[in-house]
């Protein structure tokens, strides 16, 4: 007997949770808002290359390692200077699906918040590497900056809405019940390409520009009764 009572409760119960939940839900409104912002790119960023092509690899890789290792000792002489080697390939070649040679590739990423100091350099470098790419972005903590001002802004906007159904809809408060906070924007500006030259470059160009940075605020209220 009591297992069929104990069987039976939830059964019985169902309705009035059922109930219960339908009423707490019942007033929430989900709204959204957003704060952003145009923040000036601080940090520069190129990535060079050295490639060739032959029949024999051992000396095409030989050359590359050279070339990439001469970038390296040069670049690491500027202070403030991020280096990093990135991908190295060896690519075969064909033709009418003979194999006739070999491609050696690698590339070297430099960043700098210096940019006047990195153009003189990618200047330089171009005397052995080829660039394949410069651009401006935010740099991680110029962009924290940027969104922790934001959040600031995004909230208010986010309450200034609530009130604003909450008055709407004839209540007199309101509660949140959920928030969610994201961040987005930050872009790299289109990098410049340029060709690879046989001695030293003139120092490239460039406008750092801005970035958009943009907080955005989702959430749920619950209007209070009357």
């Amino acid at each position: 007997m009591r297992l069929s009572l104990l069987l039976l409760l939830p059964l019985l119960l169902s309705p009035w949770v059922q109930a219960a939940e339908d009423a707490q839900t019942y007033d929430r409104i989900t709204l959204s808002a957003r704060a952003g912002a145009e923040v000036a790119n601080d940090l520069l960023s190129a990535v060079l290359y050295v490639q060739r092509e032959g029949t024999r690899p051992a000396d095409l890789a030989r050359e590359v390692n050279q070339a990439v290792a001469w970038g390296v000792e040069r670049a690491k002489k500027v202070r403030g200077l991020t280096v990093r080697t990135l991908d190295y390939q060896t690519t075969p070649l064909y033709k009418d699906r003979a194999l006739v040679g070999w491609r050696v590739r690698q590339s070297l990423r430099l960043e700098s918040g210096d940019s006047a100091a990195l153009s003189e350099l990618i200047g330089v470098l171009q005397e052995r590497l080829a660039v394949a790419s410069v651009g401006y972005r935010l740099s991680p903590a110029q962009r924290e900056r940027a969104e922790n001002r934001l959040i600031g802004e995004a909230l208010e906007a986010f309450k200034q809405r609530a009130r604003l159904v909450t008055k709407a809809l004839g209540r007199k408060d309101y509660r949140i019940v959920k928030l969610d906070l994201s961040t987005s924007g930050g872009t790299p500006r289109p990098f410049v390409r340029t060709m690879r030259m046989e001695a030293a470059a003139p120092a490239p160009v460039l406008e750092a520009g801005k970035g958009h940075v943009e907080v955005r605020v989702s959430g749920t209220i619950e209007l209070r009764l009357p």
